[in-house]
């Protein structure tokens, strides 16, 4: 009974972005001109090569600012039913926050957090 339930929603799922795309494609306004192959830059013809390689540091502070960006969107709810829960709520927040210590940890062990 499982499995075929999942092999429906998986087909359905598969169906369905496939027929969304198909239909978009179908029913989109299409033109094609020189003006939207350009790359886009503030408005202004771009000077020099538009394909530059950033620094691997930015991605890594960005996916480390998402990390404990959404760990607070973890603890508002927490927040607002903590009193209704009581120590649970407490030892399962502790849990919670000493695996992103240890995360955190972990990516300044490894250097991550160096600015060169």
């Amino acid at each position: 009974m499982g499995s075929e339930a999942i092999i429906v929603f998986l087909l359905a799922g598969i169906v369905l972005v496939a027929g969304a795309n198909f239909l978009s494609d179908l029913i989109s306004p299409k033109s094609d001109n020189t003006q939207k192959r350009e790359p886009y830059e503030s408005g202004m013809t771009t000077i020099g090569p538009t394909w530059v390689q950033f620094k691997v540091g930015y991605y890594l502070y960005a996916i480390l600012f998402l990390i404990f960006d959404v760990e607070v969107a973890f603890l508002l709810p927490w927040a607002v039913v903590f009193q209704k829960i009581g120590m649970v709520a407490f030892v399962e927040i502790i849990i919670f926050l000493v695996i992103l210590g240890l995360g955190l940890a972990y990516a300044w062990k490894k250097g991550a957090l160096k600015w060169e």
